[in-house]
């Protein structure tokens, strides 16, 4: 008599069904879900906009109190000491009021190091329009900066022979003016960025690039017609100024939004 031996049935789909299932572990190793890309996605733009909006209100209190200093450091403690036409009372004004004119000095130094905070701020509030442009943009300022802070060296000299005053304040005024191209430029990059970006407003880009031609026209004005004393960016560079004030104000709402195109990743945060 035959015994029949029991067993554990085997169909023929299980081999199938514990390949698809390393399979599909496989691929859940491999390829995150959709989900989660997204949840990437929106953290990676979140971080940028964080980002963004810390530059900018770096970028506008560095601005702004580049305002204050240059204002007073220059119209007050450089200037304000000069007679035009005159050496012996320039000399007077600069030994009478030495402490002024060395304050004076230092605020035209905190000046320079802060178009380097500002350069470097703006870098960072336009690099998800184009690194490229930012990073010209930002060489540019800096290589101002380094230019100016050779023309201010020149202010020592008034307070070594402050009988020669009047003509070490006037070689820094040349240098300066001589830097105010790069400056210049670099303001008409920052207007290309602002208009690309989708999150500056078209007006400030244009007094960006107006302000930038200021600088530029002064600069040319000055080298080309012997004795002049062109000053339309004391005008023009007011669009620089509202800049700053939208940087601080405006600046920590920006936000951007992801897409294929880089173009059209980047819009306001009203």
């Amino acid at each position: 008599m035959n015994t029949a031996t029991p067993h554990r049935p085997t169909g023929p789909t299980t081999p199938y069904l514990a390949a698809y299932t390393m399979s599909v572990a496989r691929h859940d190793l491999v390829a995150p879900p959709v989900e989660a890309v997204r949840a990437g996605e929106v953290n990676g733009l979140s971080d940028t906009s964080r980002s963004v909006r810390k530059a900018s209100t770096t970028a506008g209190a560095a601005l702004l109190a580049m305002s204050l200093l240059s204002a007073f450091g220059y119209l007050v403690a450089v200037k304000g000491l000069v007679v035009p036409g005159s050496a012996a009372r320039t000399a007077r004004n600069v030994t009478a009021h030495e402490s002024l004119f060395r304050l004076g000095i230092l605020n035209l130094y905190l000046v320079a190091a802060l178009d380097v905070v500002a350069a470097r701020a703006l870098y960072r509030v336009f690099k998800p329009v184009s690194a490229g442009l930012s990073r010209l943009a930002a060489s540019l300022r800096i290589a101002y900066a380094a230019v100016f802070i050779i023309a201010i060296r020149q202010l020592f000299g008034a307070l070594r022979t402050p009988s020669q005053a009047l003509q070490h304040i006037n070689t820094f005024t040349n240098i300066w003016d001589a830097g105010l191209v790069l400056f210049g430029l670099s303001l008409f990059v920052l207007a290309h960025l602002a208009h690309r970006s989708g999150y500056v407003p078209k007006l400030l880009s244009a007094l960006l690039a107006i302000a930038g031609f200021g600088y530029v026209f002064d600069t040319v004005v000055r080298a080309l017609v012997q004795g002049s004393s062109s000053d339309v960016s004391a005008i023009t560079g007011m669009g620089e100024f509202v800049f700053a004030l939208w940087l601080v104000i405006r600046g920590r709402r920006i936000a951007l939004c992801g897409s294929r195109s880089h173009d059209d990743s980047i819009r306001a945060g009203r």
